[in-house]
């Protein structure tokens, strides 16, 4: 029984930093059809965020308090969705706007864009990688038996992946630019010709996907440390749950980001994370050969 919960957590927790860094690409994705190779320098910029307001509060500390790091972590959050959501609108101004139905072009030129942060990162933060410390009252964590202890980091980034959820729903079917949104993803035609401004729409979605992406930048920084390239390595993982969910379904979403999640852990028990994933690819390559649009798809009429 302890080992079934200890599993069952690592899959829910797996699951929720998928889930975490993917919701921004379900929108642009899905609403926009940009493929935005980019995704994952705004995770890389989030992390960065966290990392750089730490240090302002640096200097005060005394005989290595950790108080004033906590309330820094907690201030992250908000400034990197911000800082990452300027980014992404910024980028979708200057550059995805002139790019719209092209999508091998949106491919490439947020490729390079990528690379470009990446190097901006090393030359303001440095090529080696850094730390986030973590608040202290995210150290330990749920003791549930001698053998088996829930990370409170991990169970903490489980509940801001819920509150983030709850979050979007509300500003998808209880605010008027959510509406607005949910018009442009089912019918851009017919949501323009009754007067919804469409390319407005367009740049709020990138920048709300660029500031959830900041987001999880936050939560990626607390499991281990940050470096320029840091995004590379969610950017795959991130667009087959966004693919295999349903392109701009975020109960699709979800549900490919919990059954992703679980299968990865399930196959590192007999084997390594390597071949893991490896598999959990193959399998959802087979299922999208059945089912392409995924698996809830959009309905339009």
């Amino acid at each position: 029984m302890e080992f079934a919960v200890l599993q069952a957590f690592n899959a829910i927790s797996v699951s929720s930093i998928l889930l975490l860094i993917a919701l921004g690409l379900a929108f642009s994705f899905g609403l926009m059809g940009v493929i935005n190779m980019a995704h994952g320098e705004f995770i890389m910029i989030g992390a960065y965020t966290a990392y750089a307001i730490q240090n302002l509060a640096a200097p005060a500390m005394v005989n290595g308090v950790e108080t004033q790091n906590d309330l820094m972590f907690l201030l992250a959050l908000p400034v990197a969705f911000l800082v990452a959501g300027a980014g992404g609108m910024v980028l979708e101004r200057l550059l995805i706007r002139h790019l719209y139905e092209r999508a091998l072009d949106t491919l490439l030129a947020t490729w390079g864009v990528g690379l470009m942060l990446q190097q901006l990162a090393r030359f303001i933060f440095g090529a080696p990688n850094v730390q986030v410390v973590t608040p202290s009252w995210l150290t330990g964590g749920l003791v549930i038996s001698d053998d088996v202890t829930l990370p409170a980091k991990r169970m903490f980034i489980v509940a801001l992946v819920t509150v983030c959820i709850a979050a979007i729903t509300f500003f998808l079917y209880r605010t008027a630019a959510g509406r607005r949104l949910r018009a442009v993803m089912q019918n851009r035609d017919m949501a323009s010709s009754l007067g919804v401004a469409t390319r407005q729409v367009d740049s709020l979605t990138f920048a709300l996907g660029s500031g959830l992406a900041g987001v999880a930048g936050c939560a990626v920084a607390l499991i281990g440390p940050i470096g320029p390239a840091l995004g590379t390595y969610y950017i795959v993982d991130a667009f087959m749950v966004v693919i295999f969910g349903g392109v701009g379904q975020l109960l699709g979403t979800v549900i490919a980001a919990l059954g992703i999640g679980s299968l990865n852990v399930a196959f590192e028990l007999g084997s390594t994370a390597v071949v893991g994933k490896v598999m959990v690819f193959v399998m959802v390559i087979l299922f999208l050969q059945w089912k392409p649009s995924g698996l809830l798809a959009l309905r339009t009429r």
